[in-house]
């Protein structure tokens, strides 16, 4: 049965009981403490953790799950009410995978799909050649990528990056080389970035995803 952890210093039952997230088969935890977010964390290992931004200390939650090896592989989403706020920056920085607009709307049940779908994701390391074009126009980049699933990778890089970057990626495979586009979504520290994959071409998708499976298990 599938685990969802929700941080927020109110329930959210009424924002959200029309979700995916209140079928039979989704077990809820909740709780409004940063210290109890984390025990939780720990105890339950949710496979989704949501976070309201409005809760105190909620960039620096997102930041410890995220670090911790213990509960880094939980997705991380924010909830926000209204428009965007420029802080909603700081909680994607700290490695959330997205953030949620409240109220919700038909296209949450697809994001919580994905996001409770976690892919694999292996140990793997291999050379990176890049091309930020939001900042450095022209200018090809090189980076090691230190994990990777069909979704998006860690990337040790060579320059600094920001969050919100677009990027033109080429790396290669055995036997095959992978193009397409992906995003900065977050800084994880030691100049590594997650990039979530924006678009890849031809089948690069099922090309990582082979490649992934083909690996020994950790």
């Amino acid at each position: 049965m599938p685990v969802v952890l929700i941080c927020a210093p109110t329930p959210l039952e009424g924002e959200l009981s029309d979700t995916l997230l209140w079928r039979n088969d989704i077990e809820r935890h909740h709780t409004g403490r940063y210290e109890a977010a984390l025990a939780l964390a720990v105890a339950a290992q949710p496979r989704l953790t949501l976070i309201d931004r409005r809760m105190p200390r909620a960039a620096e939650l997102v930041q410890s799950l995220r670090n911790d090896p213990q509960t880094r592989r939980s997705s991380l989403v924010v909830v926000a009410p209204g428009d965007f706020e420029p802080g909603e920056l700081e909680l994607l920085a700290a490695g959330a995978n997205g953030i949620l607009r409240l109220p919700a709307n038909h296209g949450w049940n697809l994001r919580l799909d994905q996001l409770l779908s976690i892919p694999a994701r292996r140990e793997a390391r291999f050379s990176v050649d890049f091309l930020v074009e939001a900042t450095i126009e022209g200018s090809a980049q090189s980076g090691t990528a230190m994990n990777l699933s069909a979704r998006g990778m860690l990337l040790q890089a060579r320059d600094a990056l920001s969050v919100g970057d677009w990027l033109s990626l080429s790396f290669r495979l055995p036997g095959t080389f992978i193009d397409g586009q992906g995003r900065v979504v977050r800084h994880a520290g030691a100049a590594q970035y997650g990039v979530l994959f924006e678009g890849l071409e031809r089948d690069g998708r099922k090309q990582i995803e082979d490649y992934i499976a083909s690996l020994p298990q950790a």
